[in-house]
């Protein structure tokens, strides 16, 4: 809901109390000051944040804030007590100083579609909703590169680029918005041969917590490489909103190829399917996607699909390149999986058949879920080198037993990174806490065996004790200067990645 330009004093009442957390932030230390002071400074802020976009801009309804407390994760809605719709940079720099006059946790909020709770208003505060702020602002095909807003998703942006022979490949699965992939490091089933956002994005715009407005490459500036001072494009990407808001983010762009064949086959093991991965990459075969299944995940997409998948670990492949660069891509992949084993091998170029082999691969997550009705699926996130993804899966695939979880594997194993999804009943609390058991020791797996904790979905709420381990005491003492210094009251998204302070 918006506001008019003038509150009333029922107005204000119900305002308050909806506002129950911004409200007790903007108490005076002074335990003297009255309600008549505290009303007036809640009302100053909401005229202050109408005041600079607009009355339309300005939301404390409580569907709006529920809309935005929550992602896709398992943890808790936590709505903000304010929702704000800015429309340019230059709005988003003056809201943000009047967070920080008031001292106000800010937000970011993209699309919604992150998996680790980096949305939820964890002090409540002031969520930045950015989907306004929707412009394709810089496309320059002859250099391969573009700046766009965050308002723009990635599938916008390929629909944008359609005539142009060009494409953006990270593809996280979700229609998610760019900056905010930027904001969490976001990859997929390219990143093999196109790699992850850290790769792809060349400059950021970004709003500090005291609203100033920086670029990281230095503003326009798009070359291809640069070895100019610190790399602060980089600490920005998968930052998820504690350092800033990116408000602009520009991005490589690779052309559209000629050709594209995918194949699928089946072995006998999760090790043969995995040589043949290492294999594969070895012998130099450019392979755009290489995605593994293991058998629960097949067989629960045979029953999801009807399809007819053989009920063993199975690749998914796909190359892209010219005519006659994929039919040797395509003799070199199938005589490596022929030598472990892989047997089944089917290979298409026409997009219906393509399609009806990736079918499997593209439902997985819904596959999963319709394991058990009515309940919800969580999706794990390690990644591992990949010589240690055969004895991570077997050991994981051994414990999903063991306790009693329904968690079918599906990965990215050309570079090692896989996840268990696992189906849940949200109502068992029992169930739940074997869940969250499980994640932690799945974790500590991949951080023996040299790995992750996140190879793609971030940090957020879960994971901020694992990435102490993984990191090492010096290293978040390093992260939590940086944040100190970039954001010394704590306002930008408190809570997410670096653990609360001990005082």
């Amino acid at each position: 809901m918006g506001f008019s330009s003038t509150l009333s004093p029922t107005l204000s009442r119900r305002l308050r109390l909806q506002l129950p957390r911004l409200h007790r932030l903007l108490r005076s230390s002074d335990s003297q000051v009255g309600n008549s002071t505290r009303s007036a400074s809640l009302d100053g802020v909401l005229a202050s944040f109408r005041s600079v976009c607009g009355d339309d801009g300005v939301s404390v309804g409580e569907a709006v804030r529920e809309q935005h407390g929550k992602d896709e994760s398992v943890h808790s809605c936590c709505p903000p007590d304010v929702v704000l719709f800015p429309r340019c940079v230059e709005e988003v720099s003056a809201l943000a100083k009047v967070c920080q006059r008031h001292r106000l946790p800010i937000i970011p909020f993209g699309t919604g579609t992150g998996l680790e709770g980096g949305v939820t208003a964890m002090q409540g505060g002031v969520c930045f909703s950015l989907r306004n702020m929707d412009q394709v602002l810089d496309l320059h095909p002859e250099d391969f590169d573009v700046t766009v807003e965050p308002g723009v998703t990635r599938k916008t942006l390929n629909a944008f680029l359609r005539d142009t022979g060009l494409w953006f490949p990270v593809d996280p699965g979700a229609d998610a918005s760019l900056c905010g992939m930027a904001a969490t490091s976001a990859s997929g089933t390219n990143a093999v041969r196109y790699g992850t956002m850290r790769e792809n994005v060349m400059n950021l715009e970004v709003v500090l917590a005291d609203g100033t407005v920086v670029h990281t490459a230095g503003k326009g500036r798009r070359s291809r490489k640069t070895a100019a001072g610190y790399n602060l494009t980089n600490l920005f990407v998968g930052s998820e909103g504690t350092l800033g808001i990116i408000t602009k983010t520009t991005l490589r762009l690779y052309g559209v190829p000629e050709a594209t064949a995918s194949a699928v086959c089946s072995f006998p093991s999760v090790q043969d399917a995995v040589d043949s991965t290492v294999q594969v990459l070895q012998a130099g075969v450019p392979i755009a996607r290489m995605e593994f299944l293991d058998d629960v995940m097949i067989d629960a997409c045979n029953r999801f699909s009807r399809l007819s998948n053989p009920v063993t670990p199975t690749l998914f492949l796909e190359f892209h390149g010219s005519e006659q660069s994929l039919k040797e891509q395509v003799n070199t992949t199938e005589e490596i999986t022929r030598s472990n084993g892989g047997s089944d091998f089917q290979w298409a170029q026409d997009a219906e058949t393509r399609e009806r082999l990736w079918k499997a691969r593209h439902d997985a997550f819904y596959a999963a879920t319709a394991l058990r009705p009515g309940c919800k699926a969580y999706s794990t996130d390690v990644c591992v080198p990949l010589s240690r993804l055969p004895q991570i899966i077997v050991e994981t695939k051994e414990d999903l037993i063991e306790n009693g979880l329904t968690g079918p594997i599906a990965g990215h194993v050309g570079d090692g990174n896989f996840h268990c999804l696992l189906v849940v009943d949200p109502d068992d609390p029992e169930e739940l806490q074997r869940l969250h058991l499980f994640t932690d020791r799945l974790a500590r797996r991949a951080l023996a065996l040299d790995g992750t904790c996140t190879g793609e979905h971030g940090v957020g709420l879960g994971k901020r004790a694992l990435l102490r381990e993984e990191m090492g005491p010096g290293a978040i003492q390093v992260m939590q200067g940086l944040k100190d210094t970039l954001d010394p009251h704590n306002l930008m998204n408190p809570g997410k990645i670096l653990q609360p302070r001990e005082l």
